[in-house]
């Protein structure tokens, strides 16, 4: 399945799942995944920093402290000191065991089930050559069309489409920018992903006329959900993909 990066007419709004379904199950964890793919999401969303041994990990922050047993920097561990740690175990006993997942372990699940929303994470450490490694599993798993890859660093968007032009990336925000369109289209990306907050009709409209997608985070409350689906935009993440069976 291609991902679907502009909603069609009549069409309901899809759910990108936050983390997998950071609501239900210990975020970026192959038990979240599954969850928001059992629950039926237009694509799941996962961030990416890189270990101290160069592999791509799916994990949210710069340390581990918050989602596993373990202390320290990502960039800090290898893959096997990650592999070691519980990141299930504080989100519920139930989910004691989770593993902090590679991005090919995840791309190796999702590649015939779910398209996939790549974060990178590029700030205030720095990783360079990432885009390349995402690109290169992304190339490897033949996923280049069941894929976006979206950053707050629009540089290393602007770079991941130096070396892929077939690439689909989208801007991440968050606060009113003067020119979103504008900001796209210097960064070479096909999607506008700004926090909920910040969209307005308007801002729909423009992006759409200009052939851009508009994908809002991370709302988790229906009414809110609502409100942005009537506006018209194209997808919504959220850490609860089970209220979009309501809008």
């Amino acid at each position: 399945m291609a991902y679907a990066l502009l909603r069609q007419p009549g069409a309901a709004v899809g759910c990108v799942g936050h983390r997998g379904a950071k609501g239900h199950a210990p975020e970026n964890t192959l038990a979240s995944f599954n969850r928001g793919y059992e629950i039926g999401v237009l694509a799941v969303e996962t961030d990416v920093h890189l270990s101290k041994d160069g592999e791509l990990i799916a994990i949210h922050d710069h340390t581990v402290d918050r989602t596993t047993n373990g202390h320290g920097f990502v960039k800090d561990l290898t893959l096997a000191e990650l592999k070691q740690l519980d990141a299930g175990s504080w989100f519920d006993p139930q989910f004691a065991g989770e593993q902090v997942p590679t991005l090919r372990e995840l791309l190796a699940w999702a590649v015939d089930r779910v398209p996939v929303a790549i974060e990178i994470k590029n700030g205030p450490i720095y990783y360079p050559g990432i885009a390349g490694k995402v690109i290169d599993l992304l190339r490897e798993f033949a996923m280049l069309d069941k894929a976006i890859v979206i950053s707050f660093d629009h540089l290393v968007l602007r770079e991941a489409k130096l070396i892929e032009p077939k690439l689909v990336t989208g801007i991440l925000y968050v606060g009113g920018l003067v020119d979103p369109v504008a900001a796209a289209r210097l960064a070479g990306a096909a999607s506008i992903n700004p926090h909920w907050a910040y969209i307005t009709p308007a801002l729909v409209q423009e992006a759409h006329a200009a052939g851009i997608a508009v994908s809002a985070w991370n709302p988790n409350d229906l009414p809110t959900i609502r409100m942005l689906a009537h506006m018209g935009v194209d997808s919504i993440g959220s850490d609860f993909p089970d209220l979009f069976a309501q809008i």
